[in-house]
């Protein structure tokens, strides 16, 4: 008897998105299937699916241990998220196992072996590839066959933990303000003045960020605002930390001379298709900020930090920050199904509100008011603003109003 030979062993994916790449989120089914083309028959002790999700830190350091030794740190660290087994053909035996009992015929042709799990509920690190560690999802098919090796096949998927930009801490806006002067020896220059504000703490890929600034050059040389997109990738392993810096967008400004100012009334920069933050790994965050400067030559840039989120979830149509609360709870939208009525009912008049006796009753009687005006040698207004800006009296230790005297004040009467 001729044995037959595994052709193909392909593994596909259920949930797909336009880009043919499957995409889960925490708590999600991930469902597909083990692609199996034979060529002949074949004799199988198991095909087994190996699930698994973990995040991985790694880097090297070198040490100098002295004049003439030198050694090499290393720092691994990893999370686990899920770890899922499961047995589509056979039953569970060591590798090792070669006897004849328990095998499973595969006839020549093409096999679909279907699996299913559930990712867990508890919030998972969305995928990422750093310079120093990684966040992985993966599915692994293995055929294992009688005195031969097992044919092995990994696939991974993506894991979006979902960050909403319309919850109102990433809605708030972000400001802030500083100040340098230039100093050269014992001559000090005029200072140069930065302020930047953005309207929020979220964004998602694609959008634009609009910058509010001002810049005031007092100082006798030639600088130049700038604005960038940084991302800050930062690994954890055995209390150490490493950071990767990188720049995501750039722009610049016009060049600003002594005594110039400049002002960006929503000065645009395009956030590129970048990885959303991670926040919740206990190893691996990816963090960003929008950074406004000055560019001085000869000189310490002056710069503002505004801490950045990039989220999944993109901001509410409503597209306002007072729209925040919708994205927490769900909201009864029949009130736009309502009309107006075509000729709204007019408002009623002020005699239909007030009668006539109520109106007399509250005005003033005119006859006092030009006796009174009569005995004064101008108009009423001028008195008021000469009471207004009147100075306070001088300061004197004599009190003008004294006491009167014990011996003037009337006696009580006797009881």
């Amino acid at each position: 008897m001729v044995l037959g030979k595994v052709k193909s062993l392909t593994i596909s994916f259920d949930c797909l998105n336009d880009s043919n790449v499957p995409v889960y989120s925490s708590g999600d089914t991930v469902s597909g299937r083990v692609n199996l083309e034979v060529s002949g028959e074949i004799r199988v002790k198991s095909l087994k699916i190996h699930a698994r999700g973990q995040a991985k830190v790694r880097w090297t350091e070198s040490r100098n241990a002295g004049s003439n030794t030198a050694y090499t740190q290393n720092y691994t660290e990893e999370v686990e998220y899920f770890n899922h087994k499961d047995i589509l053909i056979g039953h569970e035996r060591g590798d090792d196992d070669n006897s004849e009992e328990g095998l499973h015929t595969i006839h020549s042709g093409r096999h679909e072996y279907a699996f299913s799990f559930e990712l867990p509920q508890t919030p998972l690190a969305t995928s990422f590839e750093g310079r120093h560690g990684s966040v992985r999802y993966w599915v692994k098919a293995e055929l294992h066959r009688p005195w031969l090796l097992p044919v092995k096949l990994k696939k991974e998927f993506t894991v979006f933990e979902h960050i909403d930009i319309n919850t109102p801490s990433l809605l708030s806006p972000q400001a802030g303000t500083k100040e340098k002067t230039l100093c050269c020896w014992f001559c000090t220059s005029g200072p140069i003045s930065l302020s930047a504000k953005i309207e929020r703490k979220g964004y998602t890929p694609g959008e634009s960020i609009q910058i509010f600034a001002e810049i005031e050059n007092c100082s006798s040389r030639m600088v130049v605002p700038k604005a960038t997109i940084y991302q800050t990738q930062a690994f954890y392993a055995k209390g150490k930390i490493k950071e990767v810096k990188q720049l995501v967008a750039n722009l610049r400004g016009e060049s600003l001379s002594s005594g110039k100012t400049e002002t960006w009334n929503g000065k645009q920069l395009k956030i590129p298709p970048v990885s959303p933050s991670i926040l919740d790994c206990s190893i691996i965050r990816v963090e960003y900020s929008l950074m406004v400067y000055v560019d001085i030559p000869g000189a310490m840039d002056l710069f503002l930090n505004l801490p950045l989120v990039i989220g999944t979830i993109p901001l509410h149509p409503f597209g306002s920050r007072t729209s925040s609360v919708s994205s927490q709870c769900s909201m009864n939208m029949n009130w736009l199904g309502l009309t107006l009525p075509e000729r709204p009912e007019a408002p009623p008049s002020y005699a239909e509100v007030v009668t006539e006796e109520q109106r007399q009753s509250s005005l003033a009687p005119i006859g006092a008011c030009e006796d009174f005006e009569r005995a004064l040698p101008g108009p009423l207004f001028a008195y008021i603003q000469e009471f207004r800006f009147l100075p306070p009296p001088l300061y004197s230790e004599i009190d003008p109003n004294p006491d009167q005297p014990t011996d003037d004040r009337p006696s009580c009467p006797s009881r």
